[in-house]
């Protein structure tokens, strides 16, 4: 896992995704491309702004850490295939495990 700021998720997001902007996480699956082979057990890298992060929080009345934690969720259930960009029962299936998986963690904590 990676934590960064907007100018350097920005670049991330431009860079890989041609999207314009800072974003809150992305996820780059180590299962896919050219050097897939070499460890077919590591799942990826997740990135996270701070930033992002940290004004989501605040926008939303939400702890600074539990949203951190969200964001960190979201992006290995991206590197565990899920999705939701396409919107529909993908997307709620994912929000849904989310927010499981946030309270499961919050719980143990």
């Amino acid at each position: 896992m990676l934590i960064v700021d907007d100018a350097d998720i920005a670049e991330l997001n431009r860079r890989y995704l041609g999207r314009e902007g800072p974003t809150n996480v992305i996820a780059f699956a180590m299962g896919e491309g050219q050097f897939a082979e070499l460890n077919p057990h590591l799942l990826g890298d997740v990135v996270v702004s701070r930033q992002t992060a940290l004004r989501e929080a605040a926008e939303h009345g939400l702890e600074p850490e539990e949203h951190f934690l969200r964001l960190v969720i979201h992006g290995i259930l991206h590197l565990k295939g899920y999705d939701h960009e396409q919107g529909g029962e993908p997307a709620r299936v994912m929000e849904e495990l989310t927010e499981r998986l946030l309270a499961q963690a919050m719980k143990e904590e």
